[in-house]
């Protein structure tokens, strides 16, 4: 259940949008255990000069997940190394060209509907 926003070039196919948002869904339930329904993404398009990774030129993605303390570092290493390959397959993103990072929060921090911090008791 991260909240996970990831900000790819502008003018890309609804196809080519869809490809990366269920790479990287698929890759955090795969790798970090989260429920096959808990799907939180906000997707920003944005010009080249507004998304910029060093020197790298062509394709790429930076996503940052905020999601509750906890997962192991092996969890994470996981997925790291599977949104890249997903995004390499589909929609062939190079992984060099791939930047993730992670906040961790505690349940307190999160309320996903009527002003209830549904994870505390």
């Amino acid at each position: 259940m991260p909240l996970v926003t990831i900000s790819i070039l502008k003018g890309k196919s609804p196809e080519y949008i869809k490809a990366v948002a269920d790479g990287i869904n698929s890759a955090v339930i795969e790798t970090m255990g989260f429920p096959l329904d808990d799907r939180y993404q906000i997707i920003h398009q944005l010009d080249s000069d507004c998304l910029q990774l060093q020197d790298r030129e062509g394709d790429r993605v930076m996503m940052h997940l905020v999601m509750r303390a906890g997962r192991s570092n092996k969890a994470k290493q996981a997925f790291y190394q599977k949104v890249v390959e997903n995004l390499a397959a589909n929609p062939g993103i190079p992984p060099a060209n791939v930047l993730i990072t992670i906040t961790e929060n505690h349940d307190i921090d999160w309320s996903f509907r009527d002003g209830v911090a549904q994870f505390v008791v």
